[in-house]
């Protein structure tokens, strides 16, 4: 059963607030606004910064500054954080890789992507992505319909594949599966967990009192190391889902 009373809502973003790289919802945007009426909300995904401003923040309508301040956005599976202060978007940190890291990472997953025949010739968008905390791999490109994203590894044999074989390549760094078609490097213990123990501690909020929603919480998924340290969790399978979850749990923390 989901914490009955969270002071803190985190969320994944692709396929739990919204479709891939796609914007959110207006039923989705009204209900953020809200959970930002009754409590904290973080959105922590694997995406860059531009990505958060362009599927969430530029889409919550009637939303003040004072609510802005309660939206947490961390970038990159938790390898970067943003508060909204002094009236605009500040970075409080970011975990950057080295040069030679990044350059590493790079061949490393262009060289295995091709060697097991995943390096697609028809794509929308750069295929691979530096950025700064994380490098990642996007077999389709970045802007993809989500139809062929979906179509391309419907059961996620090849990001398993690809993400095993990156990560015996470079065992210093840490590689996961990211979105659909997607697979995140970033730097060694350098998760979602991570990025949740930041937000504790930066926000003072226990992680006893935070609730994670999310649509890859299996062992193979980049939501699982939030489930596997303990924090209470909400599976979903699509944002639809987490819109439902919303419209009952935000009435009964009004009622509080």
């Amino acid at each position: 059963m989901a914490l009955q009373n969270p002071r803190l809502v985190a969320f994944d973003l692709d396929d739990t607030l919204a479709a891939s790289k796609s914007p959110i919802d207006p039923r989705m945007a009204d209900l953020l606004v809200k959970l930002l009426d009754v409590a904290e909300v973080c959105i922590i995904s694997g995406g860059n910064f531009a990505q958060f401003t362009m599927q969430v923040v530029d889409n919550l309508n009637d939303v003040d500054a004072a609510a802005l301040t309660r939206l947490h956005l961390m970038p990159t599976c938790g390898t970067q954080y943003y508060r909204h202060q002094n009236g605009t978007w500040e970075q409080i940190y970011a975990e950057n890789l080295t040069d030679d890291e990044k350059q590493r990472a790079l061949a490393a997953v262009e060289k295995t992507a091709k060697e097991l025949g995943y390096w697609e010739s028809e794509t929308w968008g750069p295929i691979l992505e530096d950025r700064g905390s994380q490098i990642t791999f996007s077999a389709l490109g970045q802007a993809a319909p989500v139809a062929a994203k979906t179509q391309w590894d419907a059961d996620g044999a090849k990001k398993t594949a690809l993400r095993e074989a990156v990560q015996a390549l470079l065992p210093d760094l840490e590689v996961r599966s990211g979105g659909s078609t997607s697979v995140d490097i970033t730097r060694r213990g350098i998760d979602k967990a991570y990025g949740m123990n930041r937000l504790a501690e930066l926000t003072g909020v226990p992680l006893g009192d935070m609730l994670f929603v999310g649509d890859r919480l299996d062992e193979d998924g980049n939501d699982y190391p939030v489930k596997a340290m303990g924090v209470d969790c909400v599976a979903v399978e699509g944002w639809t889902d987490t819109a439902a979850f919303l419209e009952e749990l935000i009435p009964s923390l009004k009622a509080v």
